[in-house]
């Protein structure tokens, strides 16, 4: 079982895309998040009722981008944080424990998740995989996805620092050249570290 991290923007689901493209079983939580907030299931209309019905728009769907203005920007963003975190979390870790538990013997399993240090999720995995890049580079990554740079910057601030994470890092890559260099490191790090004694 392994734990691939990292701040938003870091590249961590190019690493877990990776891990996944040399066979890796791969649980991913912003994927698995975005399908309990999908219409029609438990946590929409918790959020829903916690954050604003006008952040449902007609169709029934979420308005993600509002509901991330409204939880990380301003006064008080911890306390909103924290209310959607246990709105959310629970159902995330029961469908991603659910696909990593399905994983054959002797195989790997990666579960790419966000909020590893914050959540103190560490010691439940063999290796923990850390992504890091500089803040305006991640900010400029959000940014191409249509994020504000303000924001992109207040989601940054709400999650653990660079040094929290290296604290638990068994493997830290530095996301800072291009795709083709994170391939290689990516695949160098499942030759290594991750397979090796499998």
């Amino acid at each position: 079982m392994v734990a691939v991290s990292g701040g938003i923007g870091s590249g961590k689901s190019s690493v877990t895309a990776s891990f996944k493209s040399l066979g890796a079983l791969v649980a991913d939580a912003d994927v698995i998040a975005r399908e309990i907030l999908e219409l029609g299931r438990p946590a929409l209309a918790q959020v829903a009722a916690r954050f604003g019905d006008d952040l449902i728009r007609e169709d029934g769907t979420l308005d993600r981008a509002g509901l991330a203005r409204r939880v990380f920007a301003g006064e008080g963003a911890d306390e909103r944080i924290a209310a959607l975190n246990a709105i959310t979390h629970p159902a995330i870790e029961r469908r991603a424990w659910e696909i990593l538990n399905a994983a054959p013997a002797g195989s790997l399993a990666v579960y790419d998740i966000p909020l590893l240090v914050e959540g103190d999720y560490a010691d439940r995995f063999d290796a923990v995989v850390i992504v890091d890049a500089p803040v305006e580079e991640r900010v400029a990554r959000l940014e191409g996805r249509g994020v504000p740079p303000e924001d992109a910057r207040a989601r940054i601030r709400a999650q653990a620092s660079s040094d929290q994470r290296r604290a638990i890092a068994h493997v830290w890559i530095d996301n800072c050249g291009s795709a083709d260099d994170l391939a290689q490191v990516c695949t160098q790090v499942w030759e290594r570290w991750l397979t090796s004694d499998l």
